[in-house]
């Protein structure tokens, strides 16, 4: 549905030139959109693979060790849109203080979005709304160290900014000025908490355009645009554990994106990103079960094997456990978390990569470093 009132553009001027700058109209849509027959049917099948996932996730004997490489992963995608290089290993050796080279801004980076998710989980687990103080509380923690640290880390920004393009005058996108910055956000707060009808997919569907729309920090927006939807997911209560990550469907679909969030700047057509980011829900939650499917049946396999292994099976079992959490990891850390002696360690990682199960990452003897090699090829197929 095509409408008129999605926004307006005013004329600002920032570094010497004078370009349109567009301010989005407050949520919700009006008219509220209206979702074809198709529409509505892929509606119910986003909220019934959200239910399978979430089931699932109840019902497996530890979710915890999915969850870490869950958020792990969603960190490396959501930033290998905004051009990082980073892949799961690197962040795997840099938490391990195993990753050598000499950039590490990247892999920082990526780190940073692990710990700022990591806040956000917590905050929506211990009932806090979604307010602009936890918006920019989560910024202030993706922000927090490296080359990106000088852009104001939680604080909105003062300063026009642009998305493409080398200078305002020929971007793709002109943002609101800074002096409307607050209105919009307000009313989009106001939205965020109102208690409405709007089904919950749909309402994190909305506020995921607008948050980009208006852009509110220098930089990172992508990175928290994308966090709002898992934080949305989970205060609505479609999912109790955050198992749900979108980014590598938008990376996958990044020319559809982008073009679908011009499309509602310019003639409101709300319908069509609705049905893509359905699409984008049922997608990713049918490959989420799919996958913590296949690494249950790996870890069941593994503690097969390990069950045969008589006098070392229950400290196989322990470092196996531990692995799970930690799928690079040093031996000394092993042991301790083990509690187990170094020597009894190394003999049972030997006896683990002798049977497939663990690999060596490292040459030598000194600072070796230890991956559960089949669950990280599963996590990065």
């Amino acid at each position: 549905m095509k409408r008129e009132n999605t926004g307006q553009y005013v004329v600002v001027s920032t570094i010497g030139e004078k370009v349109h700058a567009y301010i989005p109209a407050p949520l919700p849509p009006q008219p509220l959109p209206e979702l074809s027959a198709s529409g509505n049917k892929r509606l119910m099948e986003a909220v019934q693979a959200l239910g399978t996932l979430d089931g699932l996730g109840e019902h497996l004997p530890d979710v915890a060790p999915f969850i870490y490489a869950y958020i792990r992963k969603e960190a490396v995608y959501s930033s290998m849109i905004e051009g990082t290089q980073s892949s799961l290993r690197d962040l795997l050796l840099y938490e391990q203080g195993g990753y050598d080279q000499n950039n590490t801004d990247d892999v920082e980076e990526v780190s940073h979005y692990v710990s700022a998710m990591q806040l956000g989980m917590s905050r929506i687990a211990e009932g806090y709304p979604i307010t602009l103080r936890l918006i920019k509380e989560l910024h202030a923690e993706l922000l927090r160290k490296g080359r990106s640290s000088t852009k104001m880390p939680g604080e909105f920004r003062q300063s026009q900014n642009w998305i493409g393009g080398t200078r305002p005058g020929n971007a793709v996108y002109v943002p609101p000025p800074p002096h409307e910055l607050m209105a919009c956000m307000g009313a989009l707060e106001l939205f965020i908490n109102r208690d409405d009808n709007i089904p919950p997919l749909i309402k994190a569907a909305l506020v995921h355009v607008q948050f980009e729309s208006i852009h509110p920090f220098l930089d990172g927006n992508g990175r928290v645009g994308r966090l709002l939807i898992q934080m949305m997911l989970c205060s609505s209560g479609l999912l109790s554990k955050p198992l749900l990550y979108l980014s590598l469907y938008f990376k996958r679909h990044r020319q559809e994106y982008y073009r679908l969030l011009n499309g509602i700047r310019q003639d409101g057509n709300w319908e069509a990103w609705i049905e893509f980011f359905l699409e984008a829900v049922i997608d990713t939650a049918e490959d989420a079960v799919r996958m913590l499917s296949e690494l249950q049946k790996r870890i069941l396999q593994d503690r097969a094997l390990i069950a045969t292994l008589r006098r070392v099976r229950k400290n196989a079992e322990k470092i196996l456990s531990i692995m799970q959490r930690h799928i690079i990891t040093r031996p000394l850390i092993l042991a301790e978390q083990a509690g187990l002696a170094p020597s009894t360690t190394y003999r049972i990682l030997d006896i683990l990569e002798q049977h497939g199960i663990v690999q060596q990452n490292t040459a030598g003897e000194r600072n070796r470093l230890y991956i559960y090699s089949a669950y990280h090829s599963m996590l990065n197929d």
